[in-house]
């Protein structure tokens, strides 16, 4: 194997794992890299007595002086986005320039919780003579992220910064497809001079997401992945009574009217449904044709077609992946869908092992179909027409997700419509990925989100404190009031 066993990263040391392992693979070519141990309730205690014992530390460090760690972070990820990058392309299969992208999202998340000390100065009024009250944040304590598969730095990023720069020790279940990206995490953490207790890293499987739903000992706990585990997850540590913001799946719809710039509209959808092989919850993996746009149609299947697995695209996660998305597209062209570009069998020479998905179009799709309405989480995009703007949002707004819609069109009130229209909770114009920026936060709507708030940006901050209202009266002089005698 290229890399030695995985381990688990508790009170700032590896920790070897066992006796249960799985083999780690490279999706590229089938290879086994690695093994990662499968971690039990006994580790995550051990995680959580190694973040209790730094949390009054580092809760008691005042917010300024927390910061300086992610100052010093962000360098060296910016120094190491190579070598990251690198691991990302070997564990997960990511093209080089998304995997080097996905290393700059998680530089621009760990700028954003530098900025904190600004963000979240506490609140002081006289609220009569001589009574002040003020309001300000404290930590939770111990809090844990379970993180998917297809963002081994990204997603984990979305709550590491936020989460332990505004006073949080934090534990990390990474996705045991692909473990090897938290070690580096925690050694960069600790290069930048994170205490040790603060940042933990448990591997495992379900046994260890459980775990941490039900330990006391951790506060919050938030969740990406599947609609299913998400509501899973949400469930139990909720009753758990914990705090809990569980992000699902997601069937984003594209609504490409027929005034859209051809080359914008074809060029955004097409990046859409193939950047990443279509294994985001931000995948474009319906576009909604409405009234005349064969020319559009035919325009992205014809860049489609110039789309090399390999090289502009990477190989799906496992075998099972590829053999559920392939069988979605056999689906729908037995039911009557036609079949525009066909990514089924693709292979990369010298990586005859590998598990790819070419990039696929489906035209005549039917609402109804599996293909339009389950998540695929592959390269495919299916095509439903309607005749009108007020058709295509029906379908959409018939989905039960609510992540992400975008529309392509030059009409401003069509737009508008979409705007307003869409079921969900990041909507796009003429932008096939509709991704917030820093400060606003990621987060969709109906069964892509369980919970209350984002899980990035200034809405996160809701999320990792509590907040602590203090009244306070120095001068006996100033009189009584209704509430202070």
């Amino acid at each position: 194997m290229k890399y030695p066993d995985a381990r688990h990263y508790l009170g700032g040391q590896f920790v070897a794992g066992g006796p249960r392992f799985l083999d780690v693979h490279n999706p590229a070519d089938g290879q086994v890299i690695s093994r990662v141990p499968l971690g039990n309730a006994a580790t995550v205690a051990a995680a959580v007595t190694a973040a209790s014992a730094a949390l009054p530390g580092w809760a008691g460090t005042p917010v300024k002086e927390r910061v300086q760690v992610f100052f010093r972070y962000k360098t060296l990820l910016e120094r190491h986005i190579g070598e990251l990058a690198g691991l990302i392309t070997e564990e997960h299969g990511k093209v080089k320039g998304e995997a080097e992208a996905e290393i700059l999202k998680a530089i621009e998340l760990t700028e954003f919780a530098c900025s904190l000390p600004q963000l979240i100065a506490g609140e002081v009024l006289e609220v009569s003579r001589g009574v002040e009250c003020r309001l300000e944040r404290y930590p939770l304590g111990i809090v844990a992220a379970i993180n998917p598969f297809n963002f081994p730095s990204m997603v984990p990023h979305w709550t590491i910064p936020n989460a332990i720069a505004l006073g949080n020790c934090f534990i990390m279940k990474p996705s045991e497809l692909v473990p090897l990206s938290a070690a580096r995490i925690a050694e960069l953490l600790k290069e930048a001079g994170l205490p040790d207790g603060v940042f933990n890293v448990v591997h495992g499987d379900r046994e260890v997401v459980e775990a941490l739903c039900d330990h006391p000992g951790v506060s919050a706990v938030t969740f990406v992945g599947s609609t299913k585990v998400a509501q899973a997850v949400y469930r139990r540590a909720t009753g758990n009574l914990k705090r809990a913001l569980c992000l699902g799946g997601a069937k984003n719809h594209v609504i490409v009217m027929p005034d859209a710039d051809p080359e914008m509209a074809s060029g955004g959808v097409l990046a859409a449904m193939a950047g990443c092989t279509g294994q985001r919850c931000m995948a474009a993996s319906v576009m909604v044709a409405v009234s005349a746009t064969d020319h559009i149609v035919t325009r992205l299947a014809e860049q489609a077609r110039t789309l090399v697995a390999g090289r502009d695209v990477g190989p799906v996660i496992t075998p099972m992946a590829k053999a559920r998305i392939e069988g979605f597209i056999t689906e729908a062209e037995r039911q009557g869908a036609r079949v525009l570009v066909d990514g089924r069998g693709a292979t990369v020479p010298g990586k005859e092992g590998g598990w790819y998905v070419g990039p696929t179009v489906l035209d005549q799709v039917r609402p109804e179909m599996a293909l339009a309405q389950e998540e695929v989480f592959g390269p495919v995009l299916a095509i439903v027409r309607t005749p009108g703007l007020t058709e295509a949002l029906a379908v959409e707004n018939a989905s039960p997700y609510g992540n992400a819609c975008s529309i392509f069109t030059e009409s401003g009130g069509a737009a508008r419509a979409a705007m307003e229209g869409a079921s969900a909770g990041m909507v796009g114009v003429n932008v096939g990925v509709p991704v917030p920026r820093e400060p606003f936060g990621f987060g969709g709507w109906n069964d892509s989100r369980f919970g209350v708030g984002d899980i990035t940006g200034k809405s996160s901050i809701e999320f990792w404190t509590r907040t602590k209202k203090i009244t306070t009266k120095w001068n006996r002089e100033a009189g009584t009031n209704w509430m202070s005698k």
